[in-house]
């Protein structure tokens, strides 16, 4: 099994200021873990890395079909958005298509995560809605889900609706954790997230990276939609857009929040799970970045792109340039440790 050394550092004028555990599973096509960083057991809340299975109950019930939607709808409802025009003009459409509005989604506003999106809504001096949230498409979607099965669409959020407890027995199975050993929490916009073993996350976007490769319907419609719509599942400046587009669709990946990130390679049957053990954003697209390289998945020259994403510039207040968010340098460590 290869041990990945994936920890980051932060430095300032040459010195280590700072430095973030990384742990990680990496399972291939045969389903057996393949790579780890340090605990590849550790267990941890699956956040938005968990929306490319949470979507597949309201595909299988047809109810996608009865509203008739398309890939714009299915990549938003996979989607951790950056809020920009885009992104909120998609979610408004699912909404007004199901006579719903903003206030019927369970997410509350924020400020859009992507440089853009943000940018755009300063200047227009308008109020944060619930739109802008990374999350509205995904609730657009469970919404859609209760009104297209005749369930009641207040609530939908609830760990006891039947729209959660669908999206919690298709991570189930996906998975191989039973419910019953599944803890659940709630996520940040609102509905029911579960917590698993990183390998057993991998294990879940390897078997669904592979079902994409083999053609099979559902998971292959999803991966359709972001490799027709990479804009959408994140946005101008979001690391899962520009992943998805410097690879040409061949490398599927998926934000989570507090450190977790999730990436499938159809074409070679990995699964990726990786969790930076203090939740840092800063330190998380690096880490997913060195392990693609240190697995050969992608080279150890990266396209410009992705490099500015692999080692992050520290500015001061005036915008000088004072130190590096990079991979730690040195040899590689046992997965153990």
């Amino acid at each position: 099994m290869l041990a990945l050394n994936l920890d980051v550092e932060v430095t300032r004028a040459d010195v280590v200021e700072s430095q973030h555990r990384v742990h990680a599973a990496v399972i291939g096509a045969d389903e057996v873990l393949v790579a780890a960083a340090r605990d590849a057991h550790l267990v941890s809340m699956w956040r938005s890395c968990a929306k490319f299975f949470q979507v597949i109950p309201f595909l299988a019930s047809g109810g996608f079909e009865q509203l008739g939607w398309d890939n714009e709808q299915l990549a938003l409802a996979v989607a951790s958005h950056g809020g920009e025009p885009e992104h909120l003009a998609v979610a408004a459409r699912m909404l007004a298509s199901l006579g719903l509005e903003e206030g019927d989604l369970a997410c509350g506003p924020h400020e859009p995560l992507s440089s853009r999106g943000a940018k755009l809504w300063r200047e227009s001096g308008q109020p944060l809605t619930r739109l802008h949230n990374n999350c509205s498409g995904k609730h657009a979607a469970m919404l859609a889900r209760a009104k297209t099965s005749g369930w009641a669409t207040r609530g939908y959020e609830q760990v006891d609706h039947p729209v959660q407890r669908a999206c919690l027995g298709e991570v189930s199975s996906w998975t191989g954790v039973p419910l019953d050993d599944m803890p659940v929490g709630v996520d940040g916009c609102g509905v029911a997230v579960m917590a698993l073993p990183l390998d057993r996350m991998a294990l879940a976007y390897s078997r669904w990276g592979r079902a994409v490769q083999a053609g099979e319907e559902i998971p292959a419609r999803v991966a359709a939609s972001v490799r027709r719509y990479p804009h959408l599942l994140g946005g101008t400046d979001r690391f899962d857009t520009v992943l998805l587009q410097e690879t040409n669709g061949t490398i599927i990946a998926k934000v989570g929040a507090e450190g977790v990130h999730s990436v499938a390679v159809p074409g070679m049957g990995l699964g990726i799970a990786i969790k930076v053990e203090d939740g840092a954003l800063r330190a998380q697209h690096v880490a997913v970045l060195a392990a693609l390289q240190q697995l050969g998945v992608l080279p150890a020259e990266l396209p410009p792109r992705l490099a500015d994403f692999a080692m992050r510039p520290v500015r001061n207040t005036r915008g000088e340039h004072v130190g590096e968010i990079r991979p730690v340098l040195g040899s590689v460590r046992s997965a153990a440790q």
